[in-house]
């Protein structure tokens, strides 16, 4: 009896050890899922919470902004254009080009700004100022024109003019290195995306849109006008279209101006409106090689910037 006794004593606490043990492992088996959901949500949540943080950024970023040439008082305003995709034509027939979202100067670049990189006004201002000294600037600028650059048409306000695309080029470069700003010429694509942004996706023109948004044959007197002095599209960018044609990079070909000019009649002042540099462009420059900045006779073409990293 007392083995008896003694083996449903023993029997019994060992049921209860193995119970507790039980217990035990269905508890830690509990935890071990807890933390593997827990492990497996948290990544989930940090994403959502970085993706809606990135999505605030952008949303705060994209919006216009005014930018500055150091050691100067010139200032330029850039116009956030929303991403989108575009059709352009190609050789291949047309094809269709996603853009994501950018920023565009509100206007063409105008002589306030380009003369500060052809003069070297920012070389000069910086040297003149207290503790200023040479500038280590190595920038390869344009040799000064002949004659007055703007033709007579106007100067402050007015859009420069008759530079050549490696002029225009060399010109972003020089105001990235100033301003720590990745600045560029737009691409076809990305020009094709603001006009047709800004001109609310309806491309067609009327004689009476036309006339309020372009200078052309048809209304500019012959010259160029100054920047910003016909209405400003549904984005409030001015002159995408008319007043001097714009320089566009062209991943798989050569660089085109958009937009039509001042000198072209309405049907080439558009939003298909695009023209190839030719040799009548430069005829008349005496130089030999020909100038690798200037346009001797290309008073109708300039460019504006677009920002390619913000």
């Amino acid at each position: 009896m007392c083995n008896s006794a003694y083996w449903r004593r023993t029997s019994g606490a060992a049921t209860g050890r193995s119970r507790a043990h039980r217990a035990v492992a269905v508890t830690a088996t509990g935890s071990r899922h807890r933390l593997l959901i827990i492990t497996n949500l948290a990544p989930a949540l940090l994403l959502a919470a970085w993706t809606e943080a990135a999505r605030g950024q952008i949303a705060t970023r994209l919006a216009p902004y005014r930018d500055s040439i150091p050691s100067t008082l010139v200032t330029f305003e850039m116009i956030p254009i929303p991403g989108g995709t575009v059709t352009l034509d190609s050789p291949a027939g047309p094809r269709a080009v996603a853009v994501a979202p950018f920023w565009i100067g509100k206007t063409e670049v105008t002589w306030d700004e380009y003369d500060v990189w052809v003069y070297r006004l920012d070389v000069a201002a910086a040297a003149a100022a207290p503790g200023g000294g040479d500038s280590a600037d190595a920038t390869a600028r344009p040799s000064r024109p002949y004659g007055a650059p703007d033709r007579g048409f106007g100067h402050h306000g007015y859009p420069a003019l008759a530079m050549t695309y490696t002029a225009a080029q060399g010109y972003c470069a020089w105001l990235s290195a100033r301003t720590g700003r990745h600045y560029g010429l737009p691409t076809d694509a990305q020009w094709t995306r603001a006009l047709a942004a800004g001109l609310g996706g309806d491309t067609s023109l009327s004689a009476e849109r036309r006339d309020a948004l372009a200078w052309y044959a048809g209304n500019a007197a012959n010259q160029a006008h100054a920047v910003a002095t016909k209405h400003a599209d549904a984005l409030g960018v001015h002159d995408l279209l008319g007043n001097v044609a714009e320089w566009v990079t062209v991943p798989d070909g050569p660089p085109v101006v958009r937009g039509g000019s001042w000198v072209d009649p309405a049907a080439r002042v558009g939003p298909h409106a695009r023209a190839a540099q030719t040799p009548a462009w430069n005829e008349t420059d005496p130089q030999f090689p020909k100038s690798r900045w200037w346009l001797a006779d290309a008073p109708f073409v300039g460019f504006r910037i677009v920002l390619l990293t913000p």
